[in-house]
């Protein structure tokens, strides 16, 4: 427990005391995300939040893991890296969406086939128990590509990527702790202590935006401990700390990121667009248009998923496919509510 402490704490300070430097350089250098149509924002503010968040990642977990019990960590650190030179590649010279996703690729499959870290059984969801092999990685390599993106598309108003890593990650590395896998509560609280100290820059007025280089890291991240709490049910099935219906309750965990990610692609897919094509219709852009800031913004979606978490867990024994499709429709019952408030308020103006 004494380690996951230090980690969050060696996290924190560093990236705290990193920022300011990177702030400076990044004014000097003009490495600013400027204003536009689609942003939220109307001054140019530094990008490059995220190599904070990395160094302090990076350095509290080789610090503080114990190696000799996390024997794929270098797999785990070198995914971190792929995806570190994708983001602050992009956050200083956009590429192209598909070398991203190149890129992506190549860390979910050094995960997958070099750290183990893979979806095994589907938990009896739809009948199914375990997976065949080629299956497994299938879905396990897709599984980690959704949850990277999901944070890289709601990192669009200040505070709500970091917020929302920090609530998933706090969640599951407490839930490792207990279980006592200590060096997966050390990735959580790295994570954990690196986005609060970068949140107190990120808080409107932003001074500094993690850019890609933080939201594919926090994504990557979570991608790995929601499947190593998956997983770890098979292992540990009798544990007091052991869930039902650990699929859905993963996925409540998780259900803004993964929600606003499936309604988006689909929206934009039945409007005959790319789901890849940038818009506004995210769940935070709907809050921003209806009159919310970023802040009450980003406080509203934090307390909506927490109540979804205590909902899975409390209502866990309704099993796996039950609780999803309870979970689903819930979250489909809001985003419907929002859409017509907002729609109804921008009649209200036009009428005007």
């Amino acid at each position: 427990m004494y380690d996951a402490i230090l980690a969050f704490l060696t996290a924190f300070t560093l990236t705290y005391f990193a920022i300011p430097s990177i702030i400076h350089i990044a004014i000097t250098k003009n490495l600013c995300d400027q204003p536009g149509e689609r942003r939220s924002h109307t001054a140019a503010t530094p990008s490059l939040g995220g190599i904070a968040i990395f160094a302090g990642v990076i350095f509290s977990i080789i610090l503080w893991t114990p190696f000799y019990a996390f024997g794929d960590l270098q797999y785990i650190l070198c995914a971190f890296i792929i995806l570190f030179l994708i983001g602050a590649k992009d956050d200083i010279a956009p590429i192209a969406p598909r070398k991203k996703l190149i890129g992506q690729i190549l860390a979910a499959g050094i995960l997958v086939f070099k750290s183990n870290v893979k979806l095994t059984s589907l938990y009896g969801i739809m009948g199914i128990g375990d997976l065949p092999e080629i299956a497994s990685v299938l879905l396990s390599i897709f599984t980690i590509l959704v949850i990277v993106n999901a944070f890289n598309l709601i990192d669009g108003i200040n505070g709500l990527s970091g917020s929302i890593g920090t609530l998933i990650s706090v969640t599951l590395g407490t839930w490792f702790l207990l279980m006592q896998r200590i060096e997966l509560a050390i990735v959580a609280y790295a994570l954990s202590g690196s986005i609060i100290a970068f949140l107190k820059y990120n808080f409107t007025p932003a001074k500094i935006f993690m850019g890609d280089t933080g939201s594919l890291l926090i994504g990557l991240t979570c991608s790995i401990l929601t499947i190593e709490f998956i997983e770890l049910h098979k292992e540990m099935p009798l544990s007091p700390y052991a869930f039902n219906a650990v699929p859905a309750v993963a996925f409540g965990i998780l259900i803004l990121p993964l929600f606003d990610t499936l309604r988006v692609f689909i929206m934009r897919a039945l409007k005959g667009k790319s789901p890849l094509e940038p818009d506004r219709t995210h769940i935070h852009h709907l809050l921003l248009d209806y009159g919310l800031t970023h802040m009450q913004a980003t406080a509203l979606l934090v307390v909506v998923n927490v109540l979804f978490i205590i909902l899975v867990i409390v209502f866990q024994g309704l099993g796996s496919l039950n609780l999803m499709l309870v979970v689903l429709g819930l979250a489909v019952i809001l985003s419907t509510i929002l859409f017509r408030l907002v729609s109804r308020k921008n009649l209200g103006k036009s009428g005007s």
